[in-house]
């Protein structure tokens, strides 16, 4: 079994700037930079004949390149906070993009979850409880109105993760590039 997902991964100065983002606020577990990047398709816990069928639907995927913006904070969980992420900018490209690698995924048999695509960077996971969300909004508010980019995306890639002490270590798999 292999635990992997497929994402854009963000230029180094962007994720430089979302990490000292994160240490202005009141974050619990920071992800650390070499983490920081974009789910477009979470395939799970698979078996590896599912993930070799995952990366051959990838490589056929065929998209024209585009640029992001990140723009904004928010937090997932409602009244008990359990996740602080950077937005990002409405790019339908990027829509027409995940909605293929979704559909790839699934095709290749990964259960893929059936939810709304909303694109954004995880900054930190916390448990419900674990953050004080009034203190936490406040500091988001304090923050700013926060951008970074536009970027260029020119690939995605398929990435496994194993999950140990002190969070998750990802592995780039492949890449697949646009165009």
């Amino acid at each position: 079994m292999i635990r992997c997902f497929a994402a854009i991964d963000l230029p180094g100065p962007v994720r430089d700037r979302l990490a000292m983002l994160s240490q202005l606020l009141p974050l619990p577990r920071r992800l650390p930079p070499e983490n920081l990047h974009l789910t477009l398709a979470f395939l799970g816990e698979i078996p590896e004949p599912v993930a070799e069928e995952a990366h051959l639907s990838f490589a056929a995927i065929r998209a024209e390149p585009f640029a992001l913006e990140l723009r904004g904070l928010g937090l997932f969980g409602g009244g008990k906070p359990r996740l602080a992420y950077a937005g990002v900018a409405p790019e339908p490209r990027l829509d027409r993009l995940q909605a293929k690698v979704e559909a790839a995924a699934r095709r290749a048999g990964a259960p893929v979850e059936a939810r709304r695509f909303v694109p954004h960077v995880t900054l930190a996971r916390f448990r419900p409880g674990e953050v004080e969300p009034a203190r936490l909004e406040h500091a988001i508010l304090a923050v700013g109105n926060f951008a970074a980019g536009p970027f260029p995306v020119e690939s995605f890639a398929l990435f496994r993760s194993r999950l140990g002490r002190g969070g998750s270590h990802y592995e780039e798999l492949a890449r697949y590039p646009l165009g």
